[in-house]
């Protein structure tokens, strides 16, 4: 089995599929400016118009081999996640209750640090505080 950093990616776009890629562009830009151009009509109807060329500029983008890489890449993903050990809730609390002791542990270390400096520094060197 190939691990996924070792794999080569070829990409070679054709005419056709920049084409494609151009068009999806062309498509979401008319729907947004289609949206505002018919103010006029409903709120509802330019809203289901904007959708339905959207989704055509979905549909567009995911014949071209860009969008047939997407869903590739997302089915891996979803594989890759599938083989994913997950903590038990017990694991996952402990290690939580871990982070929140290290942290206020810091923030007490980080602030007793800061207040021994500044005592240093302006009680005893500059001696503003008298």
């Amino acid at each position: 089995m190939k691990s996924m950093s070792s794999q080569q990616v070829e990409t070679v776009s054709t005419g056709a599929d920049k084409a494609k890629l151009a068009t999806a562009g062309v498509l979401v830009v008319a729907a947004v400016a289609g949206f505002y151009v018919l103010g006029a009509m409903e709120l509802w109807l330019r809203v289901v118009l904007l959708l339905l060329v959207l989704a055509v500029a979905v549909a567009v983008f995911f014949t071209s081999e860009s969008g047939k890489e997407l869903i590739a890449f997302g089915r891996d993903a979803l594989r890759e996640v599938g083989k994913v050990v997950w903590p038990t809730r017990k694991e996952a609390l402990q290690m939580t209750g871990y982070v929140f002791s290290f942290v206020f542990v810091m923030a007490l270390f980080l602030w007793l640090t800061d207040k021994t400096l500044e005592w240093v520094l302006y009680d005893l060197v500059l001696g503003w505080r008298s």
